[in-house]
């Protein structure tokens, strides 16, 4: 499997309907008094393709448009963004609509196999996407530093979001190394952590940009299918502030991803891919 970026010319028409991310509401302190608090937004999004419902993501709404082409890529169901025509929200039947140049091949087989997750956001995979692990390579010459390593988590402290205002979303960035320093390239929240990670694939691939030199960091836990994900975009590198399952960990060894948890400040566990990083 190539984790180099297409290099088709065509790019899909595309709606612009990001929703507010927050919505503000009175609440009371605990002093009794109250006090307008901003949370989170939370809408439900219908994906159809070619007029075939798909699946249901409850999203924050900021990128809705790269999470339905990120998502459709992740699952393995368009092979090019070339496949796709068009991309159109519609949020007050809170449906997107993907419109494909000739369909999804083998549709029926392919969404027969479809599973949902346990974990918030209901992260979902596909029958077959287990089988596709072995055909991942990730370049093996790419290095990650600790003092990289310490810039990207001061550089996601110090990132504005909407966690920071209203709590209860996850957050996804995707960083490259600049010396010893790290640069935010994309930052985005949503509710779910699948939804985060889908969107910034949808823009990586909106914008052509090659996952061998970059850095994945998520708020949310390394699961298998973040993993799965990660790797899937060419990034040899993936972050997070929480914890790991025990298939993330197996998958993260078996392809050679090197993987950080409990990641803040100047403490992280280095758990697989210790080869790439250096102290």
């Amino acid at each position: 499997m190539s984790s180099s970026p297409d290099k088709a010319t065509r790019h899909p028409t595309l709606s612009h309907a990001r929703r507010p991310l927050t919505v503000t509401i009175p609440a009371r302190n605990e002093a009794g008094d109250v006090v307008p608090t901003p949370i989170a937004g939370e809408y439900p999004l219908t994906l159809y393709v070619d007029r075939r419902e798909i699946v249901t993501l409850m999203t924050l709404g900021a990128a809705p448009e790269a999470l339905a082409i990120g998502w459709l890529r992740n699952q393995r169901l368009v092979d090019s963004l070339d496949d796709i025509a068009s991309v159109q929200v519609d949020w007050e039947t809170d449906a997107v609509a993907v419109t494909t140049r000739s369909g999804i091949k083998d549709a029926d087989e392919r969404l027969g196999s479809r599973t949902v997750t346990t974990g918030c956001g209901q992260g979902t995979v596909f029958g077959g996407l287990m089988d596709e692990i072995d055909t991942i390579h990730l370049p093996p010459d790419r290095r990650l530093s600790q003092a990289t390593l310490y810039a990207l988590m001061e550089a996601v402290r110090h990132h504005e979001s909407v966690y920071k205002q209203a709590g209860a979303v996850h957050g996804c960035a995707l960083a490259a190394g600049e010396g010893d320093g790290c640069g935010i390239l994309m930052f985005v929240e949503d509710v779910g952590r699948h939804n985060a990670v889908d969107a910034i694939a949808g823009r990586m691939w909106l914008e052509g940009l090659d996952g061998s030199d970059k850095i994945f960091y998520t708020t949310g836990r390394l699961t298998s299918e973040m993993v799965i994900k990660t790797a899937q975009m060419g990034i040899p590198f993936l972050v997070s502030r929480s914890g790991l399952t025990q298939m993330g960990w197996e998958i993260a060894r078996r392809i050679g991803l090197t993987m950080i948890g409990r990641a803040q400040g100047k403490h992280y566990l280095l758990f697989t891919g210790e080869e790439r990083f250096t102290r």
